[in-house]
């Protein structure tokens, strides 16, 4: 047996150290490069020039309840899809500033409202489907001469919608009121289930929410301008969880500086939702698990029933709307849906304007579960129910193309199907765009 002398094992390991280093650092080399064009790419091709971070500068408008800021600027990126940057109209509203009456009674007006498909934060408001509707207007029925508006507000239902029409949309006299309305629609109709989603106080929250009265009939609460003051733990956008160590506190440094650093975070998150990996999304996000913030709510008074019949696992609220029999909590806020649509309706008739509801791609289709439950509360109030899914089938577009990649809200093509889809009802419906009574 051979015997390696000391001193040559000494000269074997420090050459493979000194191998092991040179191809550390050469791995580490190579992959500042690749940040490097990557931070210089972004910067140069990807947000405008100078974009730095989010902005979203809002207030409380009696009535209304939570608005943008007139006049301000508003930033949104999901730091993969879209870098926007939009400028609210004087009533808080990312649209335009709407029509004169005078304008508005002169035309075909269409008033779209939503929660944040027709907010539209993701999309310059060239794009947006209440823009390009004049447009297609314009140019294939110029005869019913079509202006429309857009009043929209995140975390809304209609619910929350119908003062946006007292308050602001009614005076413009519409022709046709559009009810954008996504899947998790439903949920927006109980103030507990958006309590626990989003720290609100179930008695006291930013927008209006239907309630059952003491002799069980239902009215509309409105908004408490109060809310953040006797909000729950978790009150979404108070400030962040503080990072759990150095190496996720650097991260977060750097991610304040990096578009390259947060495009990365967000597309491990794409990848790997809840990553920790670097640790900014999960710092984001400083509300308790989903099963605590059910348990804190139904803590409060009056709102132990609404874990009847109800294990909270998961955020995913909304299947519990499509089985035979919801949990008191979901049928409920099936209740207070109809309700809301019956509100419209009367609104509607009152005024003069025909109503449709556009139900978003994703959605499904006409026979999809979700459609078919909404259509039982609309057709029995003469409510059509415009499929966005169908509508985009049938011109041969692929429906997926309607989001984001990583983003579920409409993409700029997914607001031309939208417009597109109103439009067809337009065509086939003319009387609507006759004078309002």
């Amino acid at each position: 047996m051979t015997i390696t002398p000391p001193h040559r094992m000494f000269v074997r390991v420090a050459r493979a150290l000194r191998v092991a280093g040179w191809n550390a650092a050469l791995i580490l080399a190579g992959l500042a490069l690749v940040a490097l064009a990557g931070e210089a790419w972004l910067r140069l091709t990807g947000p405008p020039f100078g974009w730095s971070e989010r902005s979203l500068p809002s207030r409380f408008a009696p009535g209304a309840g939570v608005l943008w800021q007139p006049h301000a600027e508003v930033r949104h990126t999901n730091d993969l899809d879209y870098w926007t940057t939009q400028r609210a109209n004087s009533l808080g509203f990312l649209d335009r500033e709407p029509p004169s009456p005078a304008r508005a009674a002169a035309s075909c007006h269409v008033a779209v409202f939503g929660d944040s498909f027709a907010d539209a934060l993701e999309t310059p408001i060239a794009d947006k489907v209440q823009v390009r509707l004049e447009a297609l207007a314009a140019a294939s029925l110029p005869r019913l001469d079509v202006t429309a508006s857009a009043w929209g507000r995140r975390a809304t239902g209609q619910a929350g919608q119908l003062p946006f029409y007292d308050e602001y949309a009614r005076r413009l006299r519409p022709n046709l009121v559009v009810l954008v309305f996504y899947r998790n629609d439903f949920s927006d109709h109980s103030a507990a289930a958006k309590a626990i989603q989003w720290g609100w106080d179930p008695d006291r929250t930013p927008y209006a929410f239907p309630v059952r009265a003491a002799d069980g009939s239902v009215r509309l609460r409105p908004p408490d301008p109060e809310y953040a003051a006797n909000a729950l733990p978790w009150l979404w956008g108070l400030g962040d969880r503080p990072a759990s160590g150095p190496i996720e506190a650097a991260w977060l440094a750097l991610a304040e500086r990096s578009l390259f650093a947060r495009w990365l975070d967000a597309k491990l998150d794409a990848l790997f939702p809840g990553n920790r990996l670097l640790g900014v999304r999960s710092a984001a996000d400083p509300r308790p698990p989903f099963r605590e913030r059910a348990a804190l709510t139904a803590a409060r008074p009056g709102y132990g029933w609404i874990l009847d019949g109800w294990r909270p696992t998961s955020p995913a609220l909304d299947a519990l709307f499509f089985v035979e029999e919801p949990p008191p909590l979901f049928a409920e806020a099936l209740e207070f849906t109809a309700w809301t649509l019956a509100e419209f309706k009367r609104r509607a008739d009152r005024d003069g304007a025909a109503l449709v509801v556009l139900a978003t791609h994703e959605n499904g289709g006409a026979d999809s579960r979700p459609n078919a439950v909404l259509r039982g509360m609309a057709d029995p109030l003469g409510i059509p129910v415009i499929s966005q899914h169908d509508w985009i089938v049938r011109s041969g577009g692929r429906v997926e193309d309607a989001r984001w990649p990583h983003d579920h809200h409409w993409s700029p093509q997914g607001h031309q199907w939208a417009a597109e889809a109103i439009l067809d009802w337009l065509r086939r419906h003319p009387e609507a765009c006759e004078d309002a009574a």
